[in-house]
């Protein structure tokens, strides 16, 4: 219990950091513009290449990746299925709901979550790898087709060579599943910049909680309300559901589906609607609500399965 609050307690004082450098202005007015743009192309691909290429392959390719996909897809569809269907939004502001509702914080509130509360931390590699080598090239392209306004079979085919995240991803899985192990001089580097890139993606995104409310009146609020509910009721009961009913799990592994299902949405897809300029709103407010309620949730499924 204590290994929750402490993981929640480091990462909101982080946030709370970020909010007081943008409050005091002393990184200037394009601070929050130039961070998103070095964690998305320099930070996040070091972090998760080195993330991947250190995970046992046995852990990547188990039952928790087959629970974790049915689950995001599941939550996907259901949010999608109100926002396209009922609410008609557009379509870059309706995919960042979508991954508001089903995408985990397996980096920044993962690996400690999975380290001081499971006591394994490669419970999460699965997950870190489906979003990112699967889950991400989707909604990158889905983000870049429609903000740029032109489609084309070569563009959709090359986009994910052209990013940086999942070309990172991609080197590290690959190194995991060939049994492949670089030396310590040229890991040590990209181990030293991917080091930055949680506290700097957290910084960012306390940056841009001043000035604003969270849930604030508009249209977006009812996405936040419905995303958020996703995240935090719905994928636990269904990871619950799937992994001990459909893959015969029990004990710690049962636990650990549950508890990466119940994870907050993920900061990247802030740092994702960031990058495009579009649901941001949506993206910010529901990591910030999601992170919140995932402290009481987290607790009662340490309770229940634990």
């Amino acid at each position: 219990m204590g290994g929750v609050l402490t993981g929640f307690a480091i990462i909101g004082s982080v946030i709370a950091l970020g909010y007081v450098v943008s409050r005091t202005g002393i990184l200037g007015e394009h601070a929050r513009f130039v961070l998103s743009r070095i964690v998305f192309f320099v930070l996040s691909p070091c972090l998760l290449f080195v993330v991947l290429a250190e995970a046992p392959v046995k852990t990547l390719f188990s039952s928790l990746l087959l629970v974790s996909a049915i689950v995001g897809v599941a939550s996907f569809l259901l949010y999608g299925s109100i926002a396209f269907g009922i609410w008609r939004r557009p379509l870059p502001e309706g995919a960042i709901g979508v991954a508001s509702a089903g995408w985990v914080n397996a980096n920044n509130i993962g690996l400690p979550i999975a380290v001081f509360v499971i006591g394994e931390p490669t419970y999460v590699a699965p997950v870190i790898m489906m979003q990112l080598i699967v889950f991400t090239p989707i909604l990158l392209t889905i983000l870049d087709i429609s903000t740029n306004g032109r489609t084309s079979v070569g563009r959709v085919l090359t986009q994910p060579l052209r990013n940086p995240i999942i070309i990172g991803s991609a080197l590290g899985a690959i190194l995991s599943a060939t049994g492949i192990e670089l030396p310590d001089p040229v890991m040590e580097p990209f181990r030293l910049v991917g080091a930055a890139a949680v506290p700097v993606v957290l910084i960012a995104f306390g940056m841009s909680l001043h000035g604003q409310r969270a849930l604030a009146p508009g249209a977006e609020r009812k996405d936040v309300v419905v995303a958020s509910v996703i995240k935090l009721a719905v994928m636990p009961v269904l990871a619950w559901v799937v992994g001990r009913f459909v893959f015969g799990l029990d004990g710690q592994q049962l636990f650990a589906v549950v508890v990466m299902a119940a994870l907050p949405t993920a900061q990247n897809v802030f740092n994702y609607a960031q990058r495009y300029d579009r649901g941001e709103i949506i993206a910010r407010d529901a990591v910030l609500v999601t992170t919140i309620g995932a402290v009481p949730v987290l607790i009662v499924i340490a309770l229940l399965l634990n």
